[in-house]
């Protein structure tokens, strides 16, 4: 297996005298699109927030790019977040005052880009994502697979290293998940984005190259290697 982009090892998490992890270990490779399921409460949208820099473990590593990053202060961690890492949630989570052009522009705004260039970069996901014409609408005028490809677009417009999704169809019906996960993993892959992917549902998993099953606070993979652009072996190890 190629070198971990990024890999979580041995991480414990409690919320009070709550444990959520109880030394989780995953890691995704370069270009690699890596599936973590698991029932609710089970830890795995937990694990992916410690992936991100989002939570810090109690215990355990977390690292990205071979740099050891759980035990960084908030500011880089954040830093890291918005230069390295890219993000689409359940409900797309579009700020509700900007336009759908300038909601997919918004990473780079962030980052220091000017405005005019910034929407410049945003423009083209839209008839690549088959949403012509819907640049200049706000959330409340989109359907929910619009609203999640625009927020798809926004996660992958600055190019991050690995793109983080938690229950990216969760809140669509069976066609309009499909076509959201076909648009993500065709844009991530053009890219050479790893995608970490947090699901419950079996067809949204078979998208990835790798899965993983987090219960009761542990990850187990259930492939061994990937190719990236290959099909999942699902062989428990």
């Amino acid at each position: 297996m190629s070198t971990a982009l990024i890999e979580a090892r041995d991480v414990e998490l409690a919320f009070g005298e709550t444990p959520a992890l109880r030394g989780a270990s995953l890691s995704a490779g370069p270009g690699e699109v890596l599936a973590v399921m698991g029932p609710s409460g089970s830890g795995k949208s937990t694990l992916l927030h410690c992936l991100a820099g989002i939570l810090v473990p109690d215990a355990g590593e977390v690292y990205f790019d071979g740099q050891r990053i759980d035990n960084l202060g908030e500011a880089r961690r954040s830093a890291l977040r918005r230069d390295r890492f890219g993000f689409v949630f359940q409900f797309g989570q579009l700020v509700p005052e900007l336009t759908a052009e300038e909601n997919v522009a918004l990473p780079l705004l962030l980052n220091g880009v000017r405005r005019s260039a910034a929407l410049a970069e945003a423009r083209p996901w839209f008839a690549r994502l088959g949403l012509d014409g819907l640049g200049g609408r706000r959330s409340g005028e989109l359907s929910g697979g619009q609203a999640q490809r625009v927020a798809l677009a926004r996660g992958l417009v600055a190019r991050p290293r690995v793109l983080f999704a938690d229950e990216p169809t969760g809140a669509l019906d069976s066609l309009t998940g499909e076509q959201v996960m076909e648009l993500m993993v065709g844009a991530a892959r053009e890219q050479g984005t790893t995608v970490v992917l947090v699901t419950h549902e079996p067809r949204v998993a078979a998208y990835a190259d790798r899965e993983a099953v987090v219960r009761d606070g542990k990850a187990k993979i259930l492939s061994m290697g990937y190719a990236p652009g290959g099909a999942a072996e699902r062989v428990a190890s």
